[in-house]
């Protein structure tokens, strides 16, 4: 069996996951290439959570984990958007994707190459058009974020989160220590300020503000002091955390903009 227009994604998380949503929407084949035990924060809206639980919807596409990449192409050619753990990459010649997006966001390049597919895409900085990869997608928010750079590099990592309300760094969740995470709340939850959202060994994690939990990594996994490990939107719209990022959807337009544009030959 066989779909066409398969696009290899590297990475299952938020942003890779609005790239495989704007692309599936287009009428291609995202194909997800997962480590073996993702961490993602929006578990809600991330196709890698498909390694963990074998079956996902994002936004009512649906994701499924695949044994295999003979797998895989057969679930895309059945409009199922495939996770295949394979951080490496190696089922790439099997699976003959027309491009490839490095969605995997580590601020620098992890091992991705022009070579790996006729067209390559990389999210953010790490990454040079033209260099290591065709095209670049900005992911940093403002005036550029989506669009496409045909030579050279995105912006540098401002470590600044998307303001919410105004509110940036105040929203965001940190370990406080190392170890184990036992969650408390879940992803829809409401919580006031200094709420007890998890618990990692007998220290308590709080809610810095009060707000929906629009996101939290899985209870049980093993945090790093300082680690991001949940959001709180101060929306308060538990339909928010079901619903991928303006971010996500803006990088997913940018990536399939320079697929298009490079089967059309309308690259510049």
């Amino acid at each position: 069996m066989t779909a066409p227009g398969i696009v290899a994604i590297r990475g299952g998380g938020d942003l890779g996951s609005g790239v495989a949503a704007r692309l599936w929407r287009a009428g291609l084949n995202p194909i997800i290439l997962e480590r073996s035990e993702p961490i993602a924060v929006r578990r809600s809206v991330s196709f890698g959570e498909a390694v963990w639980d074998g079956a996902v919807a994002v936004e009512e596409i649906p994701g499924r984990r695949a044994g295999s990449a003979w797998r895989a192409v057969e679930l895309a050619a059945d409009g199922v958007i495939p996770v295949l753990v394979d951080p490496e990459a190696r089922s790439l010649p099997a699976v003959n994707p027309i491009a490839l997006v490095d969605a995997v966001m580590a601020k620098r390049n992890t091992g991705t190459t022009r070579d790996m597919a006729p067209f390559v895409v990389g999210l953010g900085p790490g990454f040079v058009a033209g260099g290591d990869v065709d095209a670049v997608v900005e992911t940093n928010r403002g005036p550029n974020l989506g669009r496409v750079i045909w030579r050279g590099a995105a912006e540098a990592d401002t470590g600044e989160p998307g303001p919410v309300r105004g509110l940036t760094h105040e929203r965001i969740v940190r370990a406080p220590v190392d170890g184990a995470i036992t969650l408390v709340a879940a992803i829809g939850d409401e919580v006031e300020a200094g709420d007890v959202v998890a618990r990692i060994g007998k220290a308590d994690v709080r809610a810095p503000i009060g707000g929906i939990v629009r996101g939290v990594v899985r209870d049980g996994l093993m945090v790093g002091e300082g680690m991001k490990i949940g959001d709180i939107d101060p929306r308060r719209d538990p339909n928010l955390c079901r619903l991928i990022s303006d971010k996500a959807l803006a990088v997913g337009g940018g990536a399939l903009e320079a697929i298009l544009a490079a089967r059309s030959g309308r690259r510049p």
